[in-house]
């Protein structure tokens, strides 16, 4: 058990876990679907070579290693892409061409419209268990450019117009997200994503799944855990580092996310496992099991939610 794990770390850490980006050193081909109805994001080779492109790219590496962030706006020990996964490019988990073209919008949560900007602020107050980068910072316009690029730019290939290159735009229009009333697409796609469809991209969020037969249990998720989960989350669910590198994240405890962040929900959590849990190897529990085990890995301590500190 302890040999495998081992070869998978060494695997993640030699392939999709580089953290400084190069167009030679990322993917070579694009998150795809077999069904062919989601979007795909563009290969990274296309990031212009301006401005606006090392605007791009530092928001991959952000998204990808958030861990330069830490001790500033992430205080635990996650990345962006631990939960949408493949670099925010994979469908139903979370791929961030969805959540970009799904704001401004209406959140129960804070009782208000939130901007795009709003939204991955949340994130970081609760998922990253720190604090939220100010709408002007460097980073958090890094990170809207990036899956602004990747909304755009898998609109205009599913189109077929591969050839258009992703407008510039401003930032404060940026920040927003697609749904904004100044957001504008190019005049030669916007037919075909009409604003009052763009929060319904298939693929958007996590893959909902059916109420379970039995009520989920604890006990019956940490055998699931066990059996499907410890190789890479360890057996104290505390993932592995490998060369001081997080390369599988910890699910409970002081370095993991808060009681505030979305994963928090139960329904949530067993979403994102039934469709991508275990790793590379989707879709292989029964609904049943992402319950139990969802019911498990929350029934665990973690960081207090920042809401219930004032």
């Amino acid at each position: 058990m302890i040999i495998n794990t081992q070869k998978a770390i060494n695997l993640l850490l030699a392939s999709s876990f580089l953290f400084s980006f190069s167009a030679s050193a990322a993917a070579k081909e694009p998150i795809s679907s077999p069904e062919g109805k989601y979007l795909v994001a563009r290969n990274f080779s296309t990031i212009p070579d301006d401005a606006f492109g090392e605007q791009i790219k530092r928001g991959y590496s952000l998204f990808t290693n958030s861990q330069q962030m830490r001790g500033k706006y992430v205080m635990n020990e996650l990345n962006c892409t631990n939960c949408h996964l493949a670099s925010g490019r994979k469908e139903n988990a979370a791929p961030m061409w969805a959540a970009y073209m799904a704001y401004p919008a209406y959140r129960s949560k804070n009782d208000r419209i939130n901007s795009f900007a709003d939204r991955v602020q949340g994130c970081f107050s609760y998922s990253m268990n720190g604090i939220a980068p100010a709408n002007d910072s460097p980073e958090l316009i890094a990170l809207a450019s990036y899956s602004y690029w990747l909304a755009v730019g898998s609109m205009l290939d599913q189109q077929g117009l591969h050839d258009v290159a992703v407008p510039e735009i401003s930032n404060e229009i940026l920040m927003q997200g697609g749904l904004h009333k100044e957001f504008t697409l190019p005049a030669a796609i916007a037919k075909a994503y009409p604003i009052d469809k763009r929060n319904q991209l298939p693929g958007r969020g996590f893959k909902m799944l059916d109420k379970p037969a039995l009520e989920p249990s604890s006990d019956r998720g940490k055998i699931v855990f066990n059996d499907h989960c410890a190789q890479c989350h360890g057996p104290d669910g505390q993932g592995y580092k490998a060369n001081g590198v997080q390369s599988f994240p910890p699910l409970w405890g002081d370095n993991s996310y808060n009681w505030g962040a979305g994963m928090h929900n139960v329904d949530t959590a067993a979403y994102f496992i039934a469709e991508n849990m275990p790793f590379a190897q989707s879709i292989k529990l029964t609904p049943q099991q992402a319950w139990d085990v969802a019911t498990f890995m929350n029934s665990h301590e973690r960081p207090i939610d920042p809401r219930k500190k004032k």
